[in-house]
Order: C-alpha cells, then sequence, then structure tokens
C-alpha cells in the first residue's frame, strides 16, 4: 500500500517536473513580458491572451506528458494494479489541467485535451500491464 502510494507521489512529481520542463521550454520561444511571472496570474492571463493559437502546442504536448509520463512511472513503481495507479496520475493531471484552464483564457480547441490525459494515463499504465505479463511468462 505504502509503495503504491509513493509510486503515485513520485508519478505526481515526476510528470508536473516534466510539464514544467517543456512549459520552461516554451518561453524561449514565446518569452515573457520583463517582470511578469507565472504567480501574477491575473498578469499571466492577461499576456496569454495576447499569444497566437501556436504557443499553446508545447503546453498541450507538456499536459501530455505529464498525464503518460507520470502514469507510467507511477505504474512501473507500483506494487501492484499498475492501470489503477497510472490512471489516479491521469485523473489527478485532469483535474489539475481543468483547474489551470478555468484560471486563464485559453484557447477553446485546448479544451480538447483534456480527455486525452486518461488515455494517455491508460496507454502509460498498459505499457506496464503488458511489460509484467510478459515477465510472468
Amino acid at each position: 500500500m505504502l509503495r503504491n502510494i509513493g509510486a503515485v507521489i513520485a508519478g505526481m512529481v515526476v510528470g508536473m517536473a516534466l510539464n514544467m520542463a517543456i512549459i520552461m521550454a516554451n518561453l524561449i520561444f514565446f518569452p515573457m513580458p520583463e517582470g511578469l511571472s507565472m504567480q501574477d496570474q491575473e498578469g499571466f492571463s492577461a499576456w496569454a491572451a495576447t499569444l497566437p493559437d501556436s504557443a499553446f502546442i508545447l503546453p498541450m504536448m507538456a499536459h501530455l506528458a505529464q498525464a503518460f509520463g507520470g502514469g507510467w512511472l507511477a505504474a512501473r513503481l507500483g506494487a501492484s494494479n499498475p492501470m489503477v495507479l497510472a490512471m489516479i496520475v491521469g485523473v489527478l493531471s485532469l483535474v489539475g489541467g481543468i483547474m489551470n484552464a478555468l484560471s486563464m483564457e485559453i484557447p477553446t480547441w485546448m479544451w480538447l485535451e483534456m480527455p486525452f490525459y486518461l488515455v494517455l494515463a491508460w496507454a502509460a499504465g498498459n505499457i506496464e500491464v503488458k511489460r509484467r505479463t510478459a515477465l510472468a511468462r
């Protein structure tokens, strides 16, 4: 039980780190104005509203990478139920994504990414299930 809880926590931490790394890479292409920080939610949201749709491609990939990478790690590290562990990370990532999307203006099409958090978490868990099945043979 503790190993599974630790696996989910590790999956979330690594997934969020992966997410932030890709988001920070996006800032190379679309730098924030001088003096603006991500903690200034109102200013950040106003700036994000001025960005072209192409500025949201890497963030979308970052969010999906969090669900897949974090889900895979949780499934891989967990003692049992790899699919469940991956899906927990996927659901937590989805909740975070929805909260983030509600807190700032995003292009409408970015809402379409939300179900894919669960699809990619499922795919990550499935990879580990297949690996464990192959090892058991």
